[in-house]
């Protein structure tokens, strides 16, 4: 069978990471097609897939506006540009690969499933990219097995780390609602529908606390100044931006997050970015307004309930879950799955990063599984593959949307289809 003809259209750290798996098996794929407003970034993959000038545009509606030119577009652009390009490429018969989220706000993203349901017959997979790890493939076929009984209680712990959010949520792309979207749904929207997942039942009830706690003018300290690198009190500064780029750099890095400060990463070219660039400002004077902290509580059907927390202080890694059932309890870090009987009294480790040494990229796996599913579901090898489709990926998305009104009211909302 022909590789999946692919249009990249975003070609930031998503598009590009989603390239790369492609380079790497260009049996399953091959990039025909690349659109971003950026130069630099949409001929570094048509250089990487020698795409003719032709197939190299600065936005969406390029593609758009010809025939069809692929069997498949990966839509990674930002939040808030997710809609029209979903909605037209859909339209023209395009299997999509849509990141996350769907769209900023309720009414866009049941606009999207709908002209996705409308057309009937293209795969559609949102990049909730947790759900394609081994980690969360064998959790939940232990689940599903019963072996620990039916589900109480779900305890999930989103470990954002400092030095993410002064990079992403602070100083970043990510760091302004109106720019973008609220943070449980730029970065947490994966947490909300894995944790949908592993219960296997719908959202209907939610409350919500949370707030812009630490990183604000009136937290900057007494001398700062508004970028790092005019700062007198910088040394002192666990968020300084020379502290954190400087510091990954001469430790041998050079790929994210350094190469979203600058397209060519060296000492010089990240040197000028901190210098005037918007990641060198302080971390206390930048237009942020997203929250740095954020509880979730739901109860599903059934009565099952899920604790959710996700905040900025810590020093980052992988995600801690505690699920509890009527038979046993299980941890799980990522990585490593405990499974403790009550029957028994026994506890069992199942490591999975070694379970499946193929699986490799980020989130733990998640990037090339879903790339894996996804091509394989398009070639027609694998159609069931796909575990994030229109109808879950909007409930789940309304249990965000829901999270945030009950934050913003004081209120429990209730969540209807």
């Amino acid at each position: 069978m022909k590789p999946v003809r692919v249009l990249i259209i975003g070609a930031g750290s998503r598009g590009t990471a989603y390239s790369q798996y492609i380079q790497k098996h260009p049996e399953d794929a091959v990039v025909v097609g690349v659109a971003d407003p950026d130069e630099f970034k949409r001929n570094r993959i048509a250089e990487m897939f020698g795409i003719p000038d032709e197939h190299v545009w600065d936005d969406w509606t390029g593609p758009a506006a010809g025939g069809k030119l692929a069997d498949a577009a990966i839509i990674a652009t930002p939040d808030s540009m997710h809609v029209e390009p979903a909605i037209a490429l859909a339209g023209q018969g395009y299997h999509l690969l849509l990141e996350k989220p769907v769209a900023t706000n309720e009414a866009d993203c049941r606009r999207v499933i709908q002209a996705v349901q409308d057309r009937g017959d293209i795969h559609f997979a949102i990049c909730h990219v947790l759900r394609y790890t081994k980690f969360t493939q064998t959790l939940k076929s232990i689940l599903d097995s019963g072996r620990i009984g039916q589900i109480v209680n779900v305890q999930h712990l989103e470990p954002v780390g400092y030095w993410h959010q002064a990079h992403a949520f602070v100083r970043g792309n990510w760091r302004n609602e109106a720019e973008s979207s609220f943070m449980l749904l730029a970065k947490s929207c994966h947490d909300i529908d894995w944790i949908g997942h592993v219960i296997g039942k719908p959202c209907r009830r939610v409350s919500s606390f949370g707030s812009l706690f630490h990183f604000t003018k009136a937290n900057q300290p007494e001398g700062a100044a508004d970028r790092c690198v005019d700062c007198g009190v910088e040394a002192d500064c666990p968020y300084s931006a020379t502290k954190i780029y400087m510091g990954m750099l001469e430790k041998g890095q050079t790929g994210w997050p350094l190469d979203v400060l600058a397209g060519e990463v060296n000492a010089e070219t990240i040197t000028e970015a901190i210098r005037i660039g918007p990641y060198g400002r302080c971390a206390y004077a930048c237009d942020n307004d997203v929250v740095d902290h954020q509880v979730v509580n739901m109860e599903y059907d059934g009565g099952a309930t899920a604790s959710f927390t996700m905040t900025a202080f810590n020093m980052a890694g992988s995600r801690k879950t505690r699920i509890h059932g009527t038979r046993g309890e299980i941890y799980g870090d990522g990585e490593k799955i405990i499974v403790t009987d009550f029957l028994t009294d026994q506890t069992e480790t199942i490591d999975t990063s070694a379970a499946d040494g193929t699986m490799a990229g980020g989130h733990g796996g998640g990037d090339d599984g879903i790339m894996l599913a996804f091509l394989g579901a398009v070639s027609g090898d694998t159609p069931e593959a796909i575990v994030t489709g229109p109808q879950e990926s909007l409930e789940t998305h309304l249990a965000v949307f829901a999270a945030e009104r009950a934050r913003l009211n004081g209120s429990v909302e209730t969540i209807s289809l």
